[in-house]
């Protein structure tokens, strides 16, 4: 073959092979091209459907902290402890731990009433810490522990520091939620407890506890809650610590006022059992 031959065949070969590799080429940017419509659309499609399942977890939160208050408000407190503990929201902690705080005070034994009220505590606690800024929080680790102290009795609760405890827990409900009347109740029943306690002087010079703040916190509360029955239960217990001489036709007001308030549900039902049954006390003294 002549040296002009050979060229020409060369030059056809390296034609050939150029529109191969641009063939090639050209097939190798359109599967990119597509497999990045692919992932893209695919991300696309995640992205959507991640977005699309947060209502739907909304939902089902919302139905179970509903479950959770449909059996408290039957009175199943401790299957309400087990669903509100299981939504793992400070909301939810703070339900159970006031479902199991019922159940322990009204309602069990003896023998089970300190491990309920130490389940109480650690649900109230980590509900705290949950939401540092949820008052209702705040409350029920208040609650907890007065409920408990109320159990134990005045030198067990000391030794758990229970008093500065309860009033720092109210405190900060109070700071994040200045009109809630949970928060006055508290403080009011945390004044007349330590002052019924100790003595006015002690109870001042040590806690700061004071008769006359008892009183307007319980105030508070009744203005800001007229229609709780625990409200004027508790006024009436706690002004009957502080004096049952001096208090009594008062207190005696109050628990007829807290029982003419309708039940609402099976926690108002234990109040106005509580009640009536103060009630009956009361008037047996003055018999």
């Amino acid at each position: 073959m002549s040296r002009d031959a050979q060229n020409c065949a060369k030059g056809r070969e390296t034609m050939e092979t150029s529109r191969r590799i641009g063939t090639l080429n050209v097939v190798q940017h359109a599967i990119a091209g597509s497999l990045r419509a692919v992932v893209v659309k695919s991300a696309h499609v995640v992205c959507v459907a991640a977005v699309s399942m947060l209502p739907l977890v909304a939902i089902a939160e919302a139905q179970s902290i509903d479950a959770a208050r449909t059996a408290y408000i039957e009175g199943r407190f401790l299957e309400t402890a087990e669903l509100a503990e299981s939504l793992g929201t400070s909301e939810g902690f703070a339900l159970a731990s006031r479902s199991v705080a019922v159940q322990a005070y009204y309602i069990s034994g003896d023998d089970e009433k300190e491990a309920l009220f130490e389940r109480a505590l650690a649900l109230a606690q980590e509900a705290v810490r949950s939401d540092p800024d949820s008052p209702q929080a705040y409350i029920q680790l208040s609650h907890v522990m007065g409920r408990h102290g109320q159990t134990i009795g005045m030198l067990e609760s000391a030794s758990k520091g229970y008093a500065d405890k309860i009033r720092d827990a109210v405190e900060n409900a109070l700071r994040l939620s200045p009109e809630m009347p949970e928060a006055h109740l508290s403080m009011g029943m945390w004044h007349s407890e330590v002052v019924s306690s100790l003595g006015s002087f002690m109870a001042d010079m040590m806690f700061g506890a004071d008769e006359d703040d008892a009183i307007e916190f319980y105030e508070r509360a009744l203005e800001g809650a007229p229609e709780e029955k625990i409200v004027p239960l508790e006024y009436a217990i706690g002004l009957l610590d502080l004096d049952d001489d001096d208090y009594r036709e008062q207190a005696r007001r109050l628990l007829q006022r807290a029982i003419e308030l309708p039940v609402k549900d099976a926690y108002d039902d234990l109040i106005h059992q509580k009640a009536v049954e103060t009630l009956a006390a009361l008037d047996s003294l003055g018999d």
